[in-house]
């Protein structure tokens, strides 16, 4: 597989910049919110754990055919960070598949920058010759299920550590479900 970077994306509002650990600062304000951590456990990261986080990112994948690639939001008309994506891409039998998430801090949550930002990263992806992508979801995180639905994806029968498979593509037998 050839290694994937993580490139510049703009759309009519945002700009997906690769990440870096300069990030750090900025991203530990916009991500501090315990209520992010509702789905997904964990807490907050202070500065200096984000920084440590970013760097391992930034080394990449130690398996040479996974891409680990991340991007913060930056949302250009108030000239801030408010959140991130991110996509691991891996070889798949119907060709390289990408398991995408995302999240946007609280003070920026409910204005679609979640959407918009998911919608350019498969966006991205497809032009990266990916075309199979994945998320998993909360069964109750009714906003996540409206980014993944935004950006293309729908449920599937799959389910991952209580989490439902959002998927848009081929991916074998656990493709999306019809309603």
């Amino acid at each position: 597989m050839n290694a994937r970077v993580a490139q510049e994306i703009r759309t009519g509002r945002l700009e997906l910049l690769p990440l870096c650990v300069e990030h750090a600062e900025e991203m530990a304000a916009v991500l501090s919110d315990p209520a992010l951590h509702t789905f997904v456990g964990g807490a907050p990261d202070t500065p200096r754990g984000l920084r440590s986080r970013y760097r391992r990112l930034a080394a990449g994948s130690p398996d040479p055919d996974v891409s680990w690639l991340n991007w913060v939001v930056r949302l250009r008309a108030e000239s801030c960070l408010t959140g991130t994506v991110q996509a691991t891409v891996r070889p798949a039998e119907a060709g390289p598949l990408a398991e995408i998430a995302w999240v946007v801090g609280t003070p920026w949550q409910g204005r679609g920058i979640a959407g918009e930002a998911a919608r350019a990263l498969v966006g991205w992806l497809g032009r990266q010759q990916v075309h199979t992508v994945i998320a998993h979801i909360h069964p109750e995180h009714r906003a996540s299920a409206a980014v993944a639905t935004a950006a293309g994806l729908a449920p599937t029968a799959h389910r991952h550590e209580g989490e439902i498979r959002w998927q848009r593509g081929e991916g074998g037998p656990e493709g999306p479900v019809s309603h």
